[in-house]
């Protein structure tokens, strides 16, 4: 068959599956939140996705001088964090709030970066929509909130450490070394809290596809469309997280925002689209 005839799905579609897979892997997790705690799935995620990297990317790990773990350290406790931190918020507030919440983290690392004084409209733009959570009949609860606060400032700690790790290592063997460090930082927590239940058949094939459906199905998309796709365009793409998440969990988990709540969201995501057409967008990795 001639090549040029294989049908190609467009790099936006990638991005729009990768996006879709993402929030669905977290509407999987918090239905099963009554059954196993939130860091008992984030650890069933992160070591699917850490024995799935080892296996395809198999790291070089001897010979490093002791610069090359100082990144690949700050980045598996960051993505550890940033993990435990967001499965904790959405176990208590809308998803769909919690993905709005946990944007801040990025959007205020791309203003701080940032020389141009039009970028302080998007970071306005982006503490009105904040604001908005916390006021009225939109409030939420306010652990919640404060978790995906942290896991937002655990993303920014993330990108920088991402940068940090890919100056040092090839590919993305230092995202599978990262992995491994947060599902081994996770798991006396995780033990603790889920004993037994994280050696059940049925939550570890559940796990498994949360895994897949959370980092290794987007991740492989997203690197995929990155190859054709301007960085702008993809930074403006993964934007819409927040809206996905409130759709998902609207349509599976019959999670319904107020009007107010779908506001406060719409200012979230229209101040990442801001940022992100003036600022490169990160490399692609598994972000929540």
């Amino acid at each position: 068959m001639n090549r040029a005839s294989t049908p190609r799905l467009s790099p936006v579609w990638l991005v729009l599956v990768g996006i879709l897979s993402v929030q669905f892997g977290a509407v999987v997790s918090k239905g099963l939140f009554g059954e196993i705690p939130p860091v008992g799935m984030v650890f069933l995620r992160l070591i699917t996705t850490s024995l799935i990297l080892l296996v395809f990317v198999r790291p070089r790990l001897r010979g490093r001088p002791v610069t090359d773990w100082w990144p690949v350290l700050a980045l598996g406790f960051a993505l550890g964090a940033m993990n435990w931190a967001f499965y904790e918020s959405f176990a208590r507030i809308p998803l769909g709030v919690a993905v709005a919440v946990e944007f801040v983290g990025p959007l205020l690392l791309a203003a701080v970066g940032s020389r141009r004084p039009r970028d302080l409209v998007w970071v306005g733009l982006a503490a009105l929509g904040i604001t908005l959570f916390g006021v009225g009949p939109t409030r939420v609860d306010a652990v919640g909130f404060g978790l995906a606060l942290l896991a937002g400032g655990c993303w920014a700690l993330y990108v920088v450490s991402t940068a940090a790790t890919g100056r040092r290592w090839a590919g993305v063997e230092g995202l599978a070394v990262a992995s491994t460090i947060a599902t081994l930082a996770i798991a006396p927590f995780a033990v603790v809290a889920a004993g037994e239940r994280l050696l059940e058949p049925r939550l570890l094939a559940w796990g498994a596809l949360v895994g897949l459906l959370s980092s290794v199905v987007p991740y492989s998309l997203e690197m995929v469309a990155l190859r054709t796709m301007p960085p702008r365009v993809f930074g403006v793409l993964m934007s819409l997280e927040p809206a996905a998440g409130a759709l998902a969990a609207a349509v599976l988990l019959s999670e319904w925002l107020t009007p107010l709540q779908l506001l406060a969201i719409a200012c979230v995501t229209a101040a990442s689209v801001g940022a992100a057409r003036t600022e490169p967008a990160p490399e692609a990795l598994p972000r929540e």
